[in-house]
C-alpha cells in the first residue's frame, strides 16, 4: 500500500477526518515507517465546510481516489444518508471493484452500504445508528458490538476514536506489528484494544410500542438476584409461557432468557463502576452465582473482563458507594 485518499465533502467531521490524517498522511520516516502518498479528495476541488464552522480548501477532485491503494469515507452528515452524491458512490464501486483496500469511519459507512458494496457482507457502524442502518440496509449482516470489521478488503469501523482501531488493524496488515507499534506509540493509544463499542452503550434496550409487559420488565430488572425464567414471568403476567414469549419477543426484541441476560451483564456494568464491590458479590446480586460465570458470560458479550471493565470505567471514588 503506497497511495491513499482521504474523501471528504460538505459536513464532514473533524476528529474522525483527522484520524485518517494521523494514522496515513504524517511523515514518520524517522521511526522506520514508510511515507504514504496521501491526498484529501472532495467530489470537486475546492472549499469543503466541516460541521463546526470551519472549511478545508481541498485540491484534489474524486479522480485519484480510482488509483489509490486505500480509498478512506469519512462520515456522512445524517441528513445526506438517503441521498448520497452518486460520485462518492461510483468511487466506492469502483474501488471494490479494483480490488484496492476500502475504509469508513463511523457513518462514512452509509456512503458503502448505498453503493451496495457491502451487501451479503458483515459491517459495523456507531452503535447509535445501526439499527438505521440495518432499517435501510436490511442485506447487510450489521455487527452493532464491535469496533471494526474486515470483510475481505472493506474495513468498516464503528464511532468516532473506533477508526483508529481500524487505521491501526490495517497498518499492521500492510507494515507489519513492529513498526504498526511504533505508530501507535507516537499517537500515545494502545496498538490493539481489546473488547468492542457494546461497552461504551449506555443501555441497549429497544424501545417497546406498548407497554403490555413494562410493569413485569420492571420487576424483573429489581430481581436479577432470583432465579427468573419463562414461567414466573408469564404467571406473574398472566399468561401461559408460550404467549408470554411471544408477546414478550414481539414487544422487546429478544427472548426472556436473553433480554434477562442482558439486563444482568447491565446491571454488572453499573456495579462495577460505581462500586468496588468484590465479583463474588457482584455476581451474586446480579444472578450470576458465581464470579466465574459473570467473567465467562460478561467477556462473551462485551468482549472484556470485568476486572478490565471496572479498571476502565470505575467511578468509585466519586460515588463513594462503600463496600459490603
Amino acid at each position: 500500500m503506497k497511495t491513499v485518499a482521504c474523501v471528504i465533502q460538505d459536513g464532514f467531521a473533524p476528529f474522525e477526518f483527522g484520524v485518517a490524517c494521523e494514522a496515513f498522511g504524517l511523515d514518520r520516516s524517522d521511526d522506520g515507517v514508510p511515507n504514504f502518498d496521501f491526498r484529501i479528495v472532495a467530489p470537486r476541488a475546492g472549499v469543503v465546510q466541516s460541521k463546526i464552522g470551519f472549511s478545508v480548501n481541498v485540491e484534489h477532485d474524486l479522480s485519484f481516489a480510482d488509483e489509490a491503494d486505500l480509498v478512506v469515507f469519512c462520515p456522512l452528515p445524517r441528513e445526506r444518508w438517503g441521498d448520497i452524491d452518486p460520485l462518492l458512490l461510483d468511487v466506492a464501486r469502483r474501488a471494490v471493484e479494483r480490488g484496492a483496500w476500502v475504509m469508513s469511519v463511523c457513518s462514512g459507512s452509509f456512503i458503502l452500504a448505498a453503493a451496495g458494496v457491502l451487501d451479503g457482507r458483515r459491517a459495523t457502524t456507531h452503535w447509535m445508528y445501526s439499527h438505521v442502518m440495518a432499517s435501510m440496509y436490511p442485506q447487510i449482516d450489521i455487527d452493532p458490538d464491535v469496533l471494526f470489521v474486515q470483510d475481505g478488503k472493506i474495513i468498516t469501523s464503528a464511532g468516532t476514536a473506533a477508526g483508529i482501531d481500524a487505521c491501526l488493524h490495517l497498518l499492521r496488515q500492510e507494515v507489519g506489528a513492529e513498526l504498526t507499534n511504533r505508530i501507535a506509540r507516537r499517537m500515545v493509544v494502545p496498538p490493539q484494544r481489546d473488547g468492542g463499542q457494546a461497552q461504551f452503550i449506555d443501555r441497549p434496550i429497544p424501545v417497546v410500542a406498548t407497554d403490555s409487559l413494562a410493569a413485569v420488565a420492571d420487576w424483573a430488572v429489581e430481581h436479577l438476584r432470583d432465579d427468573l425464567g419463562v414461567d414466573q414471568l408469564a404467571a406473574r403476567a398472566l399468561m401461559s409461557p408460550r404467549t408470554f414469549a411471544r408477546r414478550f419477543k414481539a414487544e422487546y426484541g429478544a427472548t426472556p432468557a436473553a433480554w434477562l441476560a442482558r439486563q444482568r451483564i447491565i446491571h454488572a456494568q453499573r456495579m462495577l463502576e460505581r462500586t468496588d464491590l468484590p465479583l463474588d458479590h457482584i455476581a451474586d446480586e446480579c444472578g450470576f452465582g458465581s464470579a466465574a460465570v459473570l467473567r465467562q458470560n460478561f467477556a462473551r458479550v462485551l468482549g472484556v473482563t470485568p476486572t478490565a471493565y471496572r479498571a476502565r470505567f470505575s467511578c468509585a471514588e466519586e460515588a463513594a458507594v462503600p463496600a459490603a
